[in-house]
């Protein structure tokens, strides 16, 4: 019965219990912090019979008008010609029809949630509900406010890997360039009021040029080249705000108006020369011209105007890498505030009575089977990989150290980590003769005043010059051992408050199994990190550097801050991994046997490989991935990014075919802030850019 009230071609989730999904998104409005989550659509289908009892079912929906009631009540309209058709040979089944509607939309200014029911045959009902679940009439500026937000979220949640929701249908937001001047004109009205909608996870605080936003309208008119729309709506924001310089003049500088940027940015930086923002702008554009020491000024500065900011550290890190001062990089990357890191906005999980994915029958010949099978299985050791889920500002983080270690090596980054941060073992040597110190002066104390014996305890004046409270000292420095554990720690990826928990759950050994064989964590010519002086937890550790402390003084290092500490050990745990399976590729075609892996292993192994910065070899993990039949996007993604950045233009066609048709049968209509938007229009611009260049 329930088959023959579902929709042909739009997924949707069967409720238990009539309307419950409005009553959790009633009660979660309080939880959203941001964007808030996609677009809500309840339907009723009733059989209008007598005894027969009504079903409810919802799908999640973005890239709908929400401008006004009449197109939320006309997108509700349009799924009563969805039902399937009761088929029967001799009886005709119950009709279903659509009886009720209601159309949830999150307006992440105001932060309330605007509804329109519609009642078929009747009226439609538009009102707004607070985060208290009171009612409210809704007003033309809650209207536009309700618009910009569902825009938004349409273009910064389309090609979210990490953001999945079961039926959930993406429609193009901006499909007509009457549409796309209204989205501007929006834009325009709202633009300083942006910081209320939030910003990115590695942004600590909202500003006007740096939001959710700004991100939108850089992502949409970037993604497709079209930065003369973005230049035409900055130049008229930043007669308001000097500070939307920075944007203006990275629009011309995508327009490749670099002289014009240069006239901008130089006006504006004599009006706000404490706009981090701005000088990130300069420096990009210096390192694009290879003035990375031009740039190093600038991000230092960038650093003191904002130096809460995790971007402005970040980029200070990454312009030592780029000049080989590797570390002053690992120094300032020790010194990055890290954030808490707070997802996107999403709807509660309810129990669903019966999912309904119906199958997009263009696409069906194309891609594989959608059904569970031995390749979406994969080693639990390959799987228990702590990097994949880092977030935030600690992604970002671990990217810089990645990048550290694909320049100079491992064995040369340990070197350089014992060179700038104090060691455990170092610290416990300076404990030890701190504490011989103090024993020797409270000795000194309870003994008698008496000359003879004064004379007779100053002459060990030698070892005391190695003690902690010479002003000469200098801290002894000692490699790092391979005493270490026999087991490696997963790394705890949490916060300050959660650090303490996951580590007591996370302690257990790490055993790498690869290809059925048990592995030792020692992997031969790579070296487990020793542990560095925890700069956290016990208050002598804290005072380690602290100036005019008795008890221990390192002159010309630092203590390492512990999440640090915990990226190292992620980074040993995927060149561990990384090592063993190259070893094993090696070893198989030395005996010329062929090397098997699951489609789910052979995608997270390119994965470790794009991590580790090893693009052939991933690109070769991700290709054998396409052998296997498993239902999976991922490769062919990261195919079309690489094919796309190598400017081979009929592979990166052909992948993207593929993404676009499993992009259609997961019930995403995009066209312009899809995921292979902007490589279509960089790899066109290369290639015709590279054919112009043999004609001449």
């Amino acid at each position: 019965m329930a088959a023959e009230a579902a929709f042909k071609d739009v997924p949707e989730i069967f409720e238990v219990e009539l309307g419950e999904c409005l009553v959790a998104r009633t009660e979660s409005l309080a939880t959203f912090r941001e964007l808030g989550p996609p677009d809500l659509c309840h339907v009723v289908k009733s059989t209008g019979r007598t005894g027969q009892r009504d079903l409810g079912s919802y799908h999640y929906v973005s890239g709908i008008d929400t401008s006004s009631s009449a197109s939320l009540a006309a997108y509700i309209n349009s799924l009563t010609y969805s039902i399937e058709e009761p088929q029967a040979w001799f009886t005709k089944g119950p009709t279903w029809k659509v009886k009720y509607g209601c159309f949830c939309c999150f307006n992440a200014f105001s932060r309330v949630d605007v509804r329109v029911d519609v009642k078929i045959p009747g009226g439609v009902n538009a009102y707004v509900i607070d985060l208290r679940g009171e009612r409210h009439d809704a007003t033309a500026e809650i209207w536009q406010e309700t618009y910009l937000s569902a825009i938004l979220r349409a273009i910064l949640y389309s090609d979210d890997p990490t953001y999945f929701l079961e039926a959930y249908r993406r429609l193009e937001p901006i499909s007509t360039p009457d549409a796309e001047m209204r989205f501007l004109q929006s834009t325009e009205s709202l633009f300083m009021k942006g910081w209320q909608v939030g910003s990115d996870p590695e942004i600590q605080v909202a500003t006007v040029v740096s939001n959710h936003l700004t991100a939108g309208i850089l992502k949409y008119f970037g993604d497709s080249g079209r930065w003369q729309h973005a230049a035409n709506l900055f130049e008229k924001l930043a007669a308001r705000d000097p500070e939307v310089s920075c944007l203006l003049a990275r629009s011309y500088i995508g327009m490749n108006e670099e002289v014009k940027a240069i006239q901008i940015m130089a006006t504006a930086m004599k009006q706000t020369p404490q706009s981090y923002l701005l000088l990130h702008t300069q420096c990009d554009f210096l390192r694009s011209k290879d003035k990375h020491e031009w740039a190093l000024k600038l991000a230092r500065q960038a650093v003191n105007c904002a130096p809460s900011e995790f971007v402005t550290w970040e980029k200070l890190t990454d312009i030592y890498i780029d000049l080989g001062e590797y570390e002053s990089a690992l120094l300032t990357l020790n010194s990055c505030p890290m954030f808490t890191f707070n997802g996107r906005d999403a709807h509660r999980n309810l129990s669903a009575l019966r999912l309904h994915l119906p199958v997009k029958p263009a696409v069906a010949e194309i891609l594989p089977e959608r059904e569970k099978t031995e390749d979406d299985e994969a080693d639990p050791a390959l799987q228990r990989l702590p990097a994949p889920g880092l977030r935030g500002t600690w992604a970002r983080a671990y990217t810089l150290l990645t990048r550290l270690v694909s320049q100079i090596g491992w064995d040369e980054l340990l070197k350089t980590r014992s060179a700038v941060f104090v060691m455990e073992e170092e610290y416990r040597m300076q404990k030890a003769h701190a504490d011989i110190a103090a024993t020797v002066r409270e000795e000194e104390a309870v003994a008698d005043d008496d000359a003879s014996t004064k004379g007779v305890r100053a002459p060990p004046s030698p070892s005391r010059e190695h003690t902690p409270t010479s002003s000469a000292v200098q801290s002894p420095t000692i490699a790092p051992t391979d005493d270490a554990e026999s087991t490696i720690p997963t790394i705890r990826i949490s916060t300050e408050s959660s650090r303490e928990e996951s580590l007591r759950a996370e302690k257990a050994a790490v055993a790498a199994k690869v290809n059925g064989k048990e592995n030792t964590n020692a992997v031969e010519g790579l070296q487990q990190p020793a542990q560095a002086a925890a700069s956290e937890g016990d208050g002598e550790s804290k005072d380690a550097t602290a100036g005019g402390q008795e008890s221990f003084s390192f002159s010309n290092k630092r203590l390492c801050e512990r999440w640090l500490d915990n990226l190292f050990m992620v980074l040993y745990e995927d060149l561990r991994v990384w090592t063993i399976f190259r070893a094993e590729i090696a070893h198989f075609k030395t005996q010329h046997v062929a090397y098997r892996k699951t489609g789910l292993e052979w995608e997270i192994l390119g994965d470790l490989g794009l991590r580790l910065h090893h693009k052939e070899e991933a690109k070769e993990a991700f290709q054998r991935a396409l052998d296997t039949p498993r239902y999976s996007i991922k490769p062919w993604a990261k195919l079309l990014d690489m094919y796309a950045e190598e400017g081979d233009l009929m592979r990166t066609l052909q992948a993207a075919i593929r993404v676009a048709a499993y992009q259609y049968g997961e019930y995403s209509e995009l066209a312009v802030c899809s995921h292979h938007d902007g490589f279509f229009f960089l790899m066109g611009k290369g290639y015709w850019g590279n054919r112009s260049t043999r004609h001449k």
